[in-house]
């Protein structure tokens, strides 16, 4: 049996391949636009391969022209005094010039992976916003972040420091295999003997990674979907007191990934003394065979010197390569999964050619429609209506009944398998998306707030509108004792989703927000279901000033928010059961009665057993939900209450 962390990661492992030429073309898209930067990397990384070949060579010549030929002659000419520090200062020079031009080779590479990262970052949140709530209501949030920050990080890296680096390594291998070859072909031909056991080395190696390492990022996708999960839960967790529980589950999860990642270092571990060992054979068979060639005057004692030198900077480069191929690995993974998230189509597709509307009058029909969440499984049956323009529709039923799926369907947030739906008389499948939601303003049962200020929250959505209409339509649905109480006015921070402020202050600004958006339809979902009595009847105040002049669509678990509806909607089990006024409905004795008895009924023999004029029973304290909303805030600021 799995853990249950490891439903976070399952999709992490549905990757292929290290290498994927196609990603990498892709990859390279992003690059384009810096051409001239990286053609200029490209240069200075040639440059800087060709000073580090020249140094053994000039070490070389050091002791073959003026070290070893006058050994143990007497006094040093000054000729060879000359040439020494002659040759000192040029290898001088190089290291100087070389650490020059790396630092400008690093410089711009790095500028060209962040600026590369930002488009790239761009272009994922663009697409994100694109897609519709059924991509959102399949993968959890802490993924959708790793892809915008980890993976982009990851390609970044290699951006800066992989593909052109790479490049430079090779420039570097190939100038030290010609020049060992031209110095001495047969004592180079005895180095690279070596070789195949290093190619041996390092394929087991990246065998043997490649599986760790991506094991390595599904523990640690899994252990941010838990976290980001179990924080917006937290409130749960507590209430139910499984803090130890949901600690442990995240320690093994935790425990998961260090094994993993120590796993991972072990391979390094053993690779980098295996290739410094390989590197010690290399070095031993040029001390061997080159004190050979000294012996039998076939080879110079300054190739042999040039040689340990040339040795050694050749397994730094493959070295770099491996711990490169870590980078690569990251990269192909995380590319991978960026692109799946880029090639994810919405689930609602766009009209090729829209058809142009203007202000809708709010006409809205449903003919026939059938729409299920999932295959086959219809949470909406052959539902067909009609709302009028400026006529105030409610939609009742149990929960599950398909009320919220209605409105999910008007504002095209899914798509709908058969049957038509009509706005003014058009097709909502033949609108631009965002033509059609510019016209429906949604108010839920848990408003969303943005971090920010009470004027910014709303102007959100309609920020070509003057500012100062924002402060009018907060007045006008009855926020003005709220915003008179506010220190900074509409400037008041609202904190994260609104955490300072109460559900009825959340519920107006939410009200008031619609109100500037000027909708010519409004949905209103459960809109009161979350604040007490007494600040539901306060709002109710706010909804008849927002409702004027529009459609509305109201979904109510409340019925006392629908009794003045034009004409109410009875769903039951996704289908569409009975319609009518409020009057009628009980009149008719059938679905939408019965839900009325059994809401009132069991109010009136409550509201029977408390005391007069408190909503309570005997000696029950007010609770902090239950307190009347004329008191405003609480004095931590984020109480029930909220301005009539």
């Amino acid at each position: 049996m799995s853990a249950p962390w490891e439903a976070y990661g399952h999709d992490e492992e549905k990757v292929g391949a290290v290498y994927d030429h196609g990603l990498a073309k892709r990859l390279i898209r992003y690059l384009k636009p810096y051409r001239k930067e990286i053609l200029i990397s490209v240069v200075l990384l040639a440059a800087i391969s060709l000073l580090e070949v020249a140094g053994p060579y000039i070490t070389k010549v050091a002791i073959d022209t003026y070290v070893r030929p006058l050994h143990g002659v007497g006094p040093v000419p000054a000729v060879a005094i000359r040439g020494l520090i002659v040759l000192s200062l040029a290898y001088m020079g190089i290291l100087i010039v070389a650490f020059a031009l790396r630092y400008w080779q690093t410089y711009t590479m790095s500028m060209v992976g962040q600026r590369a990262m930002q488009d790239l970052r761009l272009e994922i949140f663009k697409h994100v916003e694109t897609l519709t709530p059924t991509y959102f209501d399949t993968r959890p949030v802490g993924r959708i972040l790793t892809r915008v920050t980890q993976d982009v990080s990851a390609l970044s890296e290699l951006f800066a420091q992989g593909v052109v680096a790479v490049i430079g390594d090779i420039f570097l291998l190939a100038g030290i295999i010609g020049a060992m070859l031209w110095m001495n072909w047969k004592l180079a031909l005895v180095v690279f003997t070596t070789i195949p056991l290093l190619v041996l080395a390092t394929g087991i190696f990246r065998a043997k990674v490649r599986v760790s390492y991506r094991r390595v990022r599904t523990r640690l996708a899994c252990i941010n979907a838990y976290t980001q999960e179990h924080l917006q839960g937290m409130e749960v967790v507590k209430l139910f007191n499984v803090e130890a529980k949901e600690f442990r589950g995240f320690d093994r999860a935790n425990k998961d990934h260090l094994t993993a990642h120590l796993q991972n270092l072990f391979y390094y571990a053993v690779f980098f003394p295996t290739v410094e060992f390989i590197g010690a054979i290399a070095l031993a068979l040029i001390v061997w065979y080159g004190g050979l060639g000294i012996l039998g005057s076939t080879v110079t004692f300054g190739v042999v010197v040039a040689f340990l030198q040339y040795s050694e900077r050749f397994y730094q480069p493959v070295r770099d390569l491996s711990e490169k191929y870590n980078v690569f690995q990251s990269a192909m993974v995380a590319s991978e999964r960026i692109f799946d998230l880029l090639d994810t189509k919405p689930a609602v597709p766009e009209p090729e050619r829209p058809t142009p509307v203007g202000r809708l009058r709010g006409g809205v029909e449903f003919d026939r429609v059938w729409f299920a969440y999932k295959d086959d499984d219809f949470v909406l049956r052959d539902i067909s209506f009609r709302i009028a323009p400026g006529e105030k529709v409610a939609l009742v039923g149990a929960t599950g009944a398909g009320k919220s799926s209605i409105a999910n369907l008007l504002t095209r947030f899914y798509e709908f398998q058969r049957g038509s739906i009509r706005v003014d008389g058009h097709d909502i499948r033949e609108i631009e998306g965002r033509a059609l939601r510019r016209q429906i303003g949604l108010v839920l049962q848990d408003v969303f707030l943005f971090a920010g200020s009470v004027r910014e929250n709303l102007r959100f959505g309609a920020r070509e509108r003057d500012a100062a209409e924002a402060e009018r339509a907060l007045q006008e649905i009855g926020g003005g004792r709220m915003l008179g109480r506010l220190p900074r006015g509409l400037e008041e921070e609202v904190g994260e989703r609104g955490v300072y402020f109460s559900m009825g202050e959340r519920q107006l600004l939410a009200f008031a927000r619609a109100l500037h958006y000027d909708p010519s339809l409004l949905i209103l979902d459960e809109a009161t279901s979350s604040v007490d009595v007494e600040t539901e009847r306060v709002i109710q105040s706010a909804l008849r000033r927002l409702l004027e002049g529009r459609t509305s669509l109201v979904i109510a678990h409340r019925l006392s928010t629908i009794l003045d509806a034009d004409r109410i909607l009875v769903m039951h089990k996704g289908e569409l059961r009975e319609q009518g006024t409020h009057a009628e409905l009980l009149a008719r004795g059938g679905i939408y009665a019965r839900l009325y008895e059994l809401q009132y009924s069991k109010q009136e023999d409550r509201f029977a057993e408390t005391v007069p004029g408190t909503g309570r029973t005997g000696g029950e304290p007010a609770t902090r939900d239950e307190a009347p909303i004329a008191g405003g805030r609480t004095a931590d600021g984020a109480g029930e209450g909220s301005p009539a």
